[in-house]
């Protein structure tokens, strides 16, 4: 199966990120395991994490041209909302 395309994706924080599938359903994705990784160093900056963009096509987020996620890896390794837990809410308590 392949993974449903991202139609939006939000930081909600340190290290995490709200996605929003094509399939109406949202994920959160904590990066944290990336950073074991050197080419994902920059994540560690909160204003670098914040700044990314979404890949034309729904494909992946996009950070510069040498750090990106991809749709299949937010999807596989994101963790659904439990039931209660709405998108709103989640987003809210960043504030």
């Amino acid at each position: 199966m392949k993974p449903p395309k991202i139609i939006s994706a939000q930081v909600i924080g340190d290290r995490t990120l709200l996605i929003e599938f094509s399939q109406n359903e949202f994920k959160k994705y904590d990066i944290s395991q990336l950073l074991n990784k050197e080419m994902f160093d920059p994540l560690r900056t909160p204003s670098f994490f914040k700044n990314f963009k979404i890949e034309s096509g729904g494909y992946g987020l996009v950070w510069n041209e040498d750090i990106d996620i991809s749709e299949y890896e937010l999807w596989k390794n994101g963790v659904s909302l439990k039931d209660g837990e709405s998108q709103h809410s989640i987003a809210m308590t960043i504030f």
